[in-house]
């Protein structure tokens, strides 16, 4: 277990958990040679429900029962996501593959990790969105934005999706109909004014109210032109072998364009403005950065993974899902010689 303790980056929402930013804090009770602001890049949502947990089980153990409970919430969120709105007749058997594919996404589920309950919160917000409950979707997006950086695409995707479904009347009368759609969904404007918020807590904090964007490391995988993952002399690459993010960004590209033609309009705007916003990370670790658009990649593949030659192949390949993730976990530890701080 100490292995999985220490996998990245869960030790660092630890020190967040335990200093809430202060500088002073993290500077003489830990170890990492990084200063106090590198951990505005490591957002307060998932460190805070560490803390919460830590008064029962400890930092430690309770950075990994915030995962274990963030990963089974959202498997159930995912499951009554597809019951209710009907997206799949074996909803169990979906919610089953979602939980071992991709292999990156057991990988994070079973060690300290935000993305187990910023997918829980992405879903629940977009259930509330098709609702159109937009007060609950804004505060579940808020809870979203909260977690990790890329919350913003959230509003991005439903902000496309609201242009296009009301472009009609917005060629009609340009100015009257924003307003009535302002006026109809504005509580979407959390998800914003919380990133709004967290950067002016920043402000008091460092007194730099863009201390996220001078962390040294939050955007270094951000690359203009596109597709600088294929470079090798990029700092988060530093490897030629790389054909398989050119099967991530396939059947990423696929995904989305079945979503266009299923008319599943909303999941394939949110989708496609995901997707696009990883064009431009270059980071070996581009499986990691596509995991929030899973659950829809999912729905959109539904009718090939209900068939029986895929569940054939499921249980054939869910070995070295496992095997590869063992040794996933086993090799991508930090350093760390002094526990004591963590405890």
């Amino acid at each position: 277990m100490a292995t999985v303790m220490k996998n990245f980056d869960g030790l660092y929402y630890v020190v967040v958990a335990k200093s809430f930013y202060r500088p002073e804090i993290i500077e003489n009770l830990f170890s990492f040679p990084l200063p106090g602001i590198y951990y505005t890049a490591h957002f307060p949502l998932y460190p805070l429900f560490i803390r919460f947990f830590s008064h029962t089980f400890g930092y430690l153990w309770g950075m990994l029962s915030v995962t274990l409970v963030s990963s089974v919430l959202a498997a159930a969120a995912f499951y009554f996501f597809l019951k209710e709105f009907k997206y799949s007749k074996q909803a169990f058997w979906l919610t089953l593959v979602f939980l071992f594919l991709p292999a990156r996404w057991l990988v994070v589920r079973s060690v300290g990790s935000p993305e187990p309950l910023f997918i829980l919160f992405i879903l629940t917000s977009f259930y509330f969105f098709k609702k159109k409950n937009y007060w609950l979707a804004g505060i579940f997006g808020a809870l979203t934005q909260l977690t990790k950086p890329p919350g913003i695409l959230l509003f991005a995707g439903y902000s496309a999706f609201l242009l296009f479904e009301n472009w009609a009347e917005l060629r009609k009368n340009l100015g009257v109909s924003l307003i009535n759609l302002f006026k109809k969904t504005y509580p979407l404007l959390l998800i914003p004014l919380s990133l709004l918020g967290l950067f002016v807590f920043y402000h008091f904090v460092y007194g730099d109210f863009w201390a996220y964007f001078h962390s040294g490391e939050n955007i270094h995988p951000i690359f203009w032109p596109p597709f600088q993952v294929f470079n090798l002399s990029t700092r988060w690459v530093g490897t030629f072998w790389l054909e398989d993010i050119i099967y991530t960004f396939l059947l990423g590209v696929l995904g989305v364009v079945l979503l266009f033609k299923q008319k599943r309009f909303d999941l394939a705007f949110f989708s496609a403005v995901f997707l696009v916003a990883t064009f431009f990370v270059a980071h070996r670790d581009l499986s990691r950065y596509i995991l929030p658009i899973v659950p829809f990649l999912l729905i959109a593949f539904e009718p090939f993974l209900i068939k029986k030659e895929f569940k054939i192949a499921f249980w054939i390949i869910i070995i070295p899902i496992f095997l590869y993730t063992i040794n996933f976990i086993a090799g991508n530890t930090s350093p760390l010689a002094d526990w004591k701080p963590f405890l």
